[in-house]
């Protein structure tokens, strides 16, 4: 997987980065709506990646991915900012057109449980 960051989205992103924040995450979010394979490709700032994260290709900035949830983003993905939101995207569209600056620095989606053996009511 590759990722491509604009030069405005760095910028954005280098203003919101502190110490803890060096690692950019690709993050599938499913809270709230469902099914494990519904949710919103997203991104979060992280101190350090997880054990089951795996390294994305970023000239950028240092990114990762969950590995089991690397099947719901494109081979290449592009990350820009715009119209005071970040924006995910590929070739065939937006992944996530609306991703606030506040979300970058949420750290929700590391306390997050699975439990692979139970399934998912969909």
């Amino acid at each position: 997987m590759k990722l491509t960051v604009t030069e405005t989205a760095l910028e954005k992103m280098k203003a919101l980065q502190d110490e803890t924040h060096r690692y950019l995450v690709l993050y599938y979010d499913t809270e709230g709506i469902g099914c494990k394979v519904n949710g919103i490709p997203t991104v979060r700032l992280a101190e350090e990646p997880r054990a089951k994260d795996v390294e994305v290709e970023s000239d950028a900035i240092p990114a990762v991915i969950d590995a089991h949830q690397e099947v719901f983003f494109a081979d290449e993905v592009k990350l820009d900012f715009s119209n005071n939101v970040f924006r995910l995207s590929s070739k065939e569209g937006y992944l996530n057109a609306l991703i606030p600056q506040t979300h970058l620095t949420q750290t929700d989606y590391r306390e997050k449980k699975t439990e692979p053996s139970r399934g998912d009511a969909c």
